[in-house]
C-alpha cells in the first residue's frame, strides 16, 4: 500500500469536484475549491475521522468494499478506480463481470433526477447507487450489509424484501426477479457472480426452487409498479429501465403520471424527504 500516492490521489479527487457535481447544494462560498473531507465521507458511507486518517498517510488499509465506495464518491473513470486499487495494494476488479463502480456520467445522472425516484442496479439486482427520494420511496440500500444490497436476495429471504409492495402484487414481482436472474445466468455461464446467487436462492428458498425449476426466461424491462408507503400511501408508478452498452448496469426510473393521485403522492414524497420510514424493505 503506498499510503503517499494513495493520500495525494484521494485529496486531487476531492478536489477537482464540485458539490453540484454530487447531487450536493453548493452552500456558502468555499474558501477553496472542491468537496470537503466530511462530505466525501459521507457519499462513501464511512467516518470523518476515517477518511482524514486516509488523507494523512495514518489510515488503516481499506477494504475493497470502502475502495469501491471512495471510487464511486469520488466519480472516479475505470481507469482511475483501478489506480485506486493498486494505490492501496489490492488487485482491481475483473471487468469481464458486472462491476460495482458506476462511472460517473451514470452518477450524474442519477444526481440530477430530483423528482423522480433512481437507483443503479446490476444486472444481478446489486444496489449500487440511489437518489434522495429513491431512498425516500424505498429505503436506504447503501446503509446495509453488501450481502443485503441485492434486491433478489433480498426479496426472497427476508420478509421486509417484499413488504414494499401490494401483498397481490408479490407472486409477479417473484416470477419476474427468478426469470430476469435466468436470463442473466444464461448470458454469462463463466460468471460465478449469478451462479452463486442462484445456488443459494435455490437451497434457501422453496418458492425461488420452483419458480427456477418452471424455466421462465424474461429480461426486466418497462413496467408499472405498485408501493405501498407508510406515510404518503399507495404509489403507482411507472417503471423505466434504462442499460448501459454492456447491459451490466442498469438505471431504474420509477415517474408518476401528471394529473394522478400518485403523482400529488410522490410530490408529498419529496416534502417528506428521508425521515425515519421503518419498517421499510428493499429498494425498488
Amino acid at each position: 500500500m503506498n499510503r503517499a500516492e494513495l493520500a495525494d490521489f484521494l485529496r486531487r479527487g476531492r478536489a477537482r469536484l464540485d458539490p453540484t457535481d454530487v447531487g450536493l447544494a453548493p452552500g456558502a462560498r468555499r474558501r477553496t475549491p472542491g468537496l470537503r473531507r466530511e462530505e466525501v465521507a459521507s457519499l462513501a458511507g464511512m467516518s470523518v475521522d476515517y477518511y482524514t486518517r486516509l488523507e494523512q498517510c495514518r489510515g488503516p488499509r481499506p477494504s475493497r468494499q470502502m475502495l469501491t465506495a471512495l471510487a464511486r464518491a469520488l466519480r472516479l473513470t475505470d481507469d482511475e478506480r483501478d489506480h485506486l486499487f493498486h494505490l492501496a495494494g489490492e488487485e482491481p476488479p475483473r471487468r469481464e463481470t458486472a462491476s460495482a463502480h458506476v462511472r460517473p456520467g451514470l452518477l450524474l445522472v442519477l444526481d440530477r433526477l430530483h423528482d423522480a425516484p433512481a437507483l443503479v442496479v446490476t444486472d444481478c439486482g446489486q444496489v449500487l447507487a440511489q437518489n434522495a427520494l429513491s431512498r425516500a420511496l424505498s429505503g436506504d440500500a447503501l446503509a446495509r450489509p453488501a450481502r443485503e444490497r441485492n434486491l433478489v436476495r433480498r426479496f426472497f429471504l427476508d420478509p421486509a424484501g417484499r413488504g414494499l409492495f401490494p401483498p397481490e402484487d408479490v407472486p409477479d414481482h417473484a416470477r419476474q426477479h427468478v426469470a430476469n436472474l435466468r436470463a442473466v445466468a444464461a448470458a454469462r455461464p463463466d460468471d460465478p457472480e449469478p451462479a452463486a446467487l442462484v445456488a443459494e436462492l435455490r437451497a434457501a428458498s422453496e418458492e425461488f426452487a420452483r419458480l427456477w425449476d418452471e424455466h421462465e426466461v424474461a429480461v426486466r424491462r418497462g413496467t408499472t409498479k405498485r408501493f405501498r408507503h407508510p406515510v404518503v400511501g399507495l404509489l403507482e408508478l411507472d417503471c423505466e429501465i434504462l442499460l448501459t452498452d454492456d447491459h451490466r448496469h442498469h438505471l431504474v426510473l420509477h415517474t408518476a403520471r401528471p394529473g394522478t393521485e400518485s403523482y400529488e403522492r410522490l410530490q408529498l414524497l419529496r416534502v417528506v424527504g428521508l425521515q425515519d420510514m421503518t419498517p421499510q424493505g428493499a429498494a425498488g
